[in-house]
């Protein structure tokens, strides 16, 4: 493994290969914080350059380009509220709200996730006998739908006090000192920690990928962090915007283990980035560092490089990427509305794609006035294909018998767990409700 680093180094190191790190690092930064544009825009458009290149500063490019993508991406989802990729979705997230309606939306999420062409089949489900339906309900349609557009159009509709808005601006010219305070520290530090080993492990799963990561690692420090510290998810707090973007980094990270071990990829974009491999006349898999260690450490140090160099990019680029808060509302909310349409027209160059776009746009406005929260939908459709596929798998595998749900252990186990995680914070809620209805009884005079 020295040896295996070591080569990684002096690979790495060349003039040729560290500035192929700092500009994909630059590039895939400026990519990701636009809303639309993600990781997987982002390797597709370096690939001709990449492909000019030699295989290792080609690899190390578009590795670069996609973690910097990743960096750069909570930028929109958490300035705006605009989450251009999936894993960016929690970023996004409000806090606690009503079960029944959090699960009524889940539901909504997983049928709006079964509209288009069935996969195994080959039977249109759910199009309407429309034509721009066949391919089913674009991702980033839905979550620039649900959370850009429908926060532009629920400010037009809300609009700010004069108290507000000057208390706002103070807010937007004055940004303050970016160090962390103590206490900050103090709860981010073992938040990072813990979010960067599950993401990274989540990462490594082949198909698991970055938004699962991110929603794990989301779920998990809310509960962690009790009932006090919780109600601040979704309003701002460290820890909420820490956990999930920690996992997502980690999980990019750990995307390239199954790829360059097994040649399976752990993410779509890492699907893109093995097209590029085997392009390059390279095949991924167990020999693929024995017979070309450089490659294969190469990579490995560059990502360690390449996130230092984040940090040296970033960090003094924060200040003025935080002034896009200072621009006043009527300059704000229309870029939001055409970056918006644009960056879904841009991937489709379909114009039925924008008034699908519009009329989501709609129905999550009325969801929202009515209080039903918009993440668990997005939830939903995302892990609704997921889900489909695994279950098809299982039962083909089980000659179309469904016992296997609880006659294999470890099976049996994941759902018991997924149970109790569902139904535990309701059992919670009514006894602790139960306490206090008898806390006051007792308390109430005879």
């Amino acid at each position: 493994m020295i040896d295996g680093i070591l080569i990684g180094l002096g690979t790495a190191l060349s003039p040729q290969n560290l500035l192929s790190v700092v500009l994909g690092c630059l590039v895939g930064t400026f990519i990701g914080m636009l809303p639309g544009l993600g990781p997987i825009s982002a390797i597709a458009l370096m690939i001709p350059i990449a492909a000019s290149m030699d295989p290792a500063a080609g690899i190390i490019l578009m590795a670069a380009v996609y973690y910097g993508a990743v960096f750069g991406g909570s930028t929109s989802s958490i300035l705006i509220n605009a989450p251009g990729v999936a894993s960016t979705v929690a970023t996004a997230f409000a806090g606690k709200g009503d079960m029944a309606k959090a699960l009524l939306m889940t539901v909504v999420g997983l049928m709006l996730s079964t509209v288009g062409t069935d996969q195994a089949q080959g039977v249109e489900r759910f199009t309407l006998g429309m034509m721009d339906l066949i391919d089913g309900i674009s991702f980033l349609l839905l979550v620039m739908a649900t959370f850009a557009l429908s926060e532009a159009l629920m400010a037009i509709l809300r609009p700010k006090s004069d108290a507000a808005r000057l208390e706002e601006k103070d807010a937007s010219q004055n940004l303050g000192s970016m160090a962390l305070s103590r206490e900050e520290v103090r709860d981010m530090v073992p938040v990072i920690g813990r979010s960067s080993v599950l993401g990274f492990l989540v990462g490594v799963l082949p198909g698991a990928g970055a938004t699962i990561a991110s929603f794990l690692a989301y779920g998990t420090e809310q509960r962690l962090a009790g009932p006090v510290k919780g109600a601040l998810f979704g309003k701002g707090s460290v820890r909420g915007l820490a956990a999930p973007k920690t996992a997502n980094n980690a999980a990019a990270t750990g995307s390239f283990v199954p790829m360059l071990t097994l040649g399976i990829p752990g993410s779509g974009t890492t699907a893109v980035m093995l097209g590029a491999l085997i392009a390059y006349g390279i095949q991924p898999g167990p020999r693929l560092y024995i017979d070309q260690p450089e490659i294969f450490w190469s990579v490995i140090v560059s990502m360690w490089i390449g996130n230092v160099i984040l940090l040296v990019l970033n960090l003094p680029l924060i200040p003025y990427i935080a002034q896009v808060l200072a621009i006043p509302s009527r300059f704000l909310l229309p870029l939001i509305l055409f970056f918006s349409l644009i960056g879904v027209y841009f991937v489709s160059f379909n114009t039925f794609d924008i008034q699908l776009m519009v009329l989501f746009a709609v129905a999550a406005v009325v969801l929202r006035l009515l209080d039903f929260p918009m993440p668990p939908m997005i939830l939903g459709f995302i892990l609704g294909s997921m889900m489909e596929e695994n279950l098809r798998r299982a039962l083909l595998i089980n000659d179309g018998s469904w016992d296997f749900l609880w006659t294999r252990p470890l099976t049996l186990t994941i759902l018991i767990i997924a149970a109790l995680c569902l139904f535990a914070p309701g059992v919670v809620g009514l006894l602790r409700r139960e306490r206090e209805v008898t806390a006051r009884t007792e308390a109430s005079p005879d």
